[in-house]
């Protein structure tokens, strides 16, 4: 069975309850007790991986059409029963107290407000699958409002309240032998003639995510399959998103994001459309035919005259510009509104008739932004070292959820005209009381082409400047993913510095939030200078007289995993151990088991047959080129179920390894994909990690430890 992700309406992951015997409010103080710190934790003082889990997770926030309340889910998790549990809380949006709305025990996510914001939706899994229920805003009058088959995967109620927008997959193309040979019912192969046979973390089984538009007349259990017979999904994969998809006000039209391309097209191209469909009529037209690359996330204007939109101009580069667009619905004209300023525009929101808010990320923070629909440059209305990861705007107010390195996900009031910034929940007030974070600098490093670039050091808590610490290179993945504020469960970059390291988090080339041109530079020069720019990072903070460059390590996934390996046989002795997650290794094998190929052939220049200078290039200057230089340990994470870099990566690498004589340790997920996401899990993986870095880099022999033996 295909795999969803389903990241709903902007609502965080629902994530599957316990099937607990037990009550669901015995179960749910049983899980707020496990998610106390112990004594033995307030007196270390100190963040571990066992502490961050015990963090509420907050996110799916929505502001009420009057802007005085807000609506938010907070995701807590249970780790010896390996799951997790999300709730919907409110608080004033001018900050109070915060309330649980809905009752412990079950999973609710995507919460909506009807347009007169006296009722608001949701998913829940409280009936075994995920259906839509309403109630008012305190929590109480509950009545399931949808009772589909199977449950759904998404869902929007139209703002004239009478239509609803679900989200469900459908069967639509034959793949498994079973179905095509009926007298052989115990055959379980899959059969494809073209491409993506399989997509990130799941193989392909014929069926699709397909919009379903229904009246909200009584209990809903069936609607119109407005994409009907169609062999691709919307929202897209393999994230499904389904802020892709919006109403207009009047509840007659819906816009959807959607790439109607299959096999090798849809595996060569990025060139997704937004869609208008006319409940009415039943008609669907393209409104962005002809524009070649990635058009998402369509929001209607106040007045439905209009479409604001976010557009790639080129068809095979996922990390091109984004653009904000708006469209006239009457001529079908369009306005770049962005054209002059050199960031990226995402999380679209109308603050008005006349002007759009935005985020964008900028120099490795990300802010809130507006532009006018008449023209002129855009305006940056907030600042700080932060990151704007969603908002939510109404009533004139903003209420954005923002991280920073030294902190996870909380909610802020932002004052959309001069950027000021209140705090309005404290989530995870106890861990903030007795954990001491490390203290972020921002610094400057010249690379070697003469450049400034951006890196983040993070110091131990309680940093003494007087004594020695190890240190730790931080390679980002994406290629093409910020450096910012961020606040990851994987990668904690404050879990490392809690452990007695000191991180150093390059910006290096082939990021955003520097411009369009140093984002670029990274395609089809893998080897080169954002390699220079790791080394002029990690060498310029070895210098300080409180790093200890003899007692250096090199960290990293997917593409931050390639730069493990790379430098692994490329690093001039700097480092005493590497570890790579899920990283690219061999890139002629990775070419041929990938499956979105506009991403080697963008920024390898095309396949390891290519007659391209670009191509022979980054061919001949792939990892495993550089084996015999492998002198270092190096510990190997993987998921079984990665089909991005493909887990034969990770195996190709540690063969390698063990076969050079070099100390060496494959952990390998069985369940997990490019990502570890089940709690214990994760444990493994942290327990592994600095088992690993202490062994090797905290615990390393200096030469004038070697020499005095």
């Amino acid at each position: 069975m295909k795999k969803t992700v389903t990241v709903l309406l902007g609502a965080a992951l629902c994530v599957a309850a316990a099937s607990c015997a037990e009550g669901p409010q015995k179960r749910n103080d049983r899980m707020e007790t496990k998610n106390s710190l112990t004594e033995q934790e307030k007196a270390a003082g100190i963040l571990t991986a066992e502490v961050m889990w015990k963090m509420g997770r907050v996110g799916g926030s929505v502001l009420s059409p009057d802007g005085r309340t807000v609506l938010y889910t907070v995701t807590r998790y249970d780790m010896e029963q390996n799951k997790g549990t999300t709730d919907i809380w409110s608080v004033p949006a001018g900050g109070g107290k915060a309330v649980r709305v809905t009752d412990p025990g079950n999973n609710e996510s995507s919460v909506q407000w009807s347009a007169d914001g006296k009722k608001i939706y949701f998913l829940s899994d409280r009936t075994g699958s995920g259906q839509v229920w309403s109630a008012a805003p305190s929590g109480n009058n509950l009545a399931q409002v949808t009772d589909i088959e199977g449950g759904v995967e998404g869902f929007s109620v139209a703002p004239s309240g009478d239509r609803i927008l679900y989200i469900k997959r459908v069967p639509v193309v034959k793949r498994s032998s079973s179905e095509l040979y009926s007298d052989l019912g115990q055959s379980k192969a899959k059969i494809y003639d073209d491409l993506m046979e399989r997509h990130w973390d799941y193989w392909d089984d014929g069926s699709y995510l397909h919009l379903f538009v229904a009246d909200m007349a009584g209990r809903v259990t069936g609607g119109t399959d407005i994409m009907e017979g169609e062999p691709w999904d919307a929202p897209l994969a393999p994230y499904f998103d389904a802020s892709e998809i919006a109403w207009n006000h009047a509840g007659t039209q819906l816009a959807y994001t959607c790439k109607k391309l299959t096999g090798t097209q849809y595996a060569l191209s990025t060139d997704s459309d937004i869609y208008l469909y006319d409940v009415a009529s039943g008609r669907t037209s393209n409104l962005t035919e002809g524009m070649p690359g990635y058009d998402k996330y369509p929001v209607f204007s106040p007045d439905d005259s209009m479409i604001a939109f976010t557009s790639m101009e080129r068809p095979g580069n996922e990390s091109d510009k984004d653009r904000l667009f708006v469209m006239s619905l009457a001529d079908g004209s369009k306005r770049y509104l962005t054209e002059g300023f050199d960031y990226n525009a995402g999380n679209v929101r109308w603050a008005d008739d006349s002007t759009l808010l935005f985020l964008s990320p900028i120099r490795a923070t990300i802010q809130l932004c507006s532009v006018s629909l008449s023209g002129g440059p855009v305006r940056v209305i907030t600042s700080g070292a932060h990151d704007l990861n969603a908002f939510s705007a109404a009533g004139g107010r903003v209420v954005a959820e923002m991280t920073t390195l030294g902190s996870p996900t909380e909610l802020f009031d932002v004052n959309p005209s001069d950027g000021a910034m209140t705090r309005i929940t404290n989530t995870n007030a106890e861990i903030y009381e007795h954990i001491r974070m490390g203290k972020v600098e921002e610094r400057w490093v010249e690379t070697t082409d003469g450049k400034r670039m951006l890196v983040w050091v993070v110091l131990p808590p309680d940093f003494d400047p007087s004594k020695k610490y190890p240190a730790l290179l931080y390679c980002q993945g994406g290629p093409q993913s910020v450096v910012s504020q961020f606040w990851s469960y994987r990668w904690n970059l404050q879990l490392m510095a809690a452990q007695g390291y000191v991180v150093v988090a390059p910006n290096r080339r082939g990021l955003p939030s520097f411009g369009q041109e140093w984002l670029d530079q990274i395609s089809g020069d893998y080897s080169g200078q954002n390699i220079r720019d790791y080394l002029s990072a990690i060498d310029d903070v070895s210098a300080e007289p409180w790093v200890d460059r003899d007692r250096l390590g090199c960290v990293g996934a997917s593409y931050g995993g390639y730069s493990v390996f790379f430098l692994a046989g490329n690093h001039q002795k700097r480092f005493k151990a590497f570890i790579a997650h899920c990283g690219m290794f061999n890139f002629e094998s990775m070419y041929g088991a990938t499956e979105e190929l506009w991403f080697p052939n963008n920024d390898l220049g095309g396949s390891y047959w290519s007659d391209s200078p670009v191509a022979k290039r980054s061919y001949a200057n792939s990892p495993h080129k550089f084996v015999k230089n492998w002198d270092t340990p190096i510990l190997i994470f993987s998921g079984q179920r990665d089909f991005r870099i493909p887990y034969t990566e990770s195996l190709q690498a540690f063969t390698a390894a063990r076969l050079m004589g070099v100390p060496s340790r494959l952990v390998s997920f069985e369940g997990e994909a490019h990502q570890v996401f089940k709690p214990q899990n994760s444990l493994v993986w942290n327990r592994e990690f600095f088992s690993w870095l202490d062994r090797y880099v905290k615990n390393a022999e200096t030469p004038a430890e070697q020499t005095g033996r």
